[in-house]
């Protein structure tokens, strides 16, 4: 789960990551407001979508005076960003951060994450901050340093000061740094967070130590502890589809291709999608049913791909272990005379109760195409969607 900019500036400050003070506002009257409030000579209007990059496309703003200030917000609210990890279709900015301008001496990255490899939290920091940290990673890695975090102490002091010598942070600053870093990762832990990821850190003429952005992605599994959290959450920056499917606990994501999938298993979910691509087919989605569906849950997966105007196909893949086949079948069929399936339907069924499974489907008396492969199966709905 994201949020936005200014919400994730607001929980930092609770666990006293300094941030600069700022607003938010959902109106050019409100922008001004919030300016007004600030009283400061220069502020920044920021533009407040789920993604990087605003300030390449033209979503983030330096305005020197209220009159600007108004010009910035009339030109971004409304607008549609187009950033690199929007996609080709940008998203609509709806909201905007008024902030007070710094002034700037040093831009730096510092970010918290889970490293899968060493099953630990990490933070990374590099003295190139205020771009991608991807850039970075390949052009230069040698500017990129990590510390390992032990669960069980924590960060500790020396751990944050031999990053900030690293980062090559001005030597009367290090200890705001390490008060800094250290507040971060307590923010990271606390909250549940998958990412933490400050971009630019920046240290200023009046010599603080401060976040000038923020990222913070959040453990799904986990928000069921973190209420204050999850009333966060903007519904107007997820995909509808997504959002009806974490409904019925359905795991989905929206893909560009038209071959909708319905799986039960994150592997194989992956393995089907690439096996639709290796036959010259493009999948419409990510969906994992998970183990234990029921012939309900099945229903409403298969109203979700439908959703998608773009389909026009779908491979179902279940290989039945707590799962069974037969569960699925009577799900598949339900389905199927509910939504009135008017596009190609391809079934493979594998595992427990599969011959109880294949005989349903086959005396539904309606058009499914069975399928004795995973390869098979993809071979033909490739082959009936083209």
């Amino acid at each position: 789960m994201n949020i936005h900019e200014y919400q994730a500036k607001g929980l930092l400050r609770e666990f006293g990551v300094k941030v600069p003070r700022g607003y938010v506002a959902y109106t050019v009257d409100e922008a001004v407001e919030a300016a007004e409030k600030l009283g400061t000579d220069v502020n920044v209007v920021k533009a407040q979508i789920h993604a990087g990059g605003r300030g390449k496309a033209g979503g983030v703003k330096v305005a020197k005076n209220m009159e600007e200030v108004r010009t910035y917000a009339e030109e971004i609210l409304g607008k549609v960003l187009v950033t690199q990890q929007t996609g080709p279709e940008g998203k609509e900015v709806k909201r905007l951060l008024i902030e007070e301008g710094c002034d700037i001496q040093k831009e730096y990255y510092i970010g918290v994450v889970l490293d899968r490899a060493t099953s630990r939290v990490v933070m990374m920091g590099s003295e190139e901050g205020g771009t991608e940290i991807e850039e970075v990673a390949e052009a230069t890695p040698e500017k990129i340093f990590y510390e390992v975090v032990d669960p069980v102490v924590g960060l500790m002091p020396y751990q944050a000061r031999r990053m900030a010598f690293n980062m090559n942070i001005p030597h009367d600053l290090i200890n705001k740094a390490v008060g800094f870093m250290t507040a971060l990762y307590e923010a990271f832990v606390a909250k549940d967070c998958s990412i933490a990821e400050i971009n630019p850190l920046v240290t200023t003429g009046d010599g603080n130590v401060l976040a000038l952005d923020a990222k913070l992605n959040f453990d799904e599994n986990a928000l069921y502890r973190q209420p204050e959290v999850q009333e966060l959450r903007d519904l107007d920056e997820e995909d509808e589809k997504e959002i009806e499917a974490s409904k019925h606990d359905l795991s989905y994501v929206s893909l560009d291709g038209n071959i909708g999938c319905m799986v039960n298993g994150a592997g194989l979910a992956m393995s089907t999608m690439d096996i639709i691509k290796y036959y010259g087919g493009e999948p419409a989605n990510f969906l994992d049913v998970g183990g234990g569906a029921t012939a309900e849950k099945v229903t409403e997966a298969f109203k979700i791909i439908l959703s998608d105007e773009n389909v026009k196909g779908i491979f179902v893949n279940i290989f039945g272990g707590i799962m069974k086949c037969d569960v699925i079948a009577e799900g598949v069929v339900a389905a199927t005379k509910e939504v009135g399936l008017q596009i190609p339907l391809v079934v493979r069924l594998e595992g427990t109760n599969v011959d109880l499974g294949k005989k349903i489907l086959n005396e539904s008396g309606l058009n499914i195409t069975s399928a004795s492969s995973m390869a098979d199966g993809a071979q033909k709905i490739v082959s009936l969607v083209k």
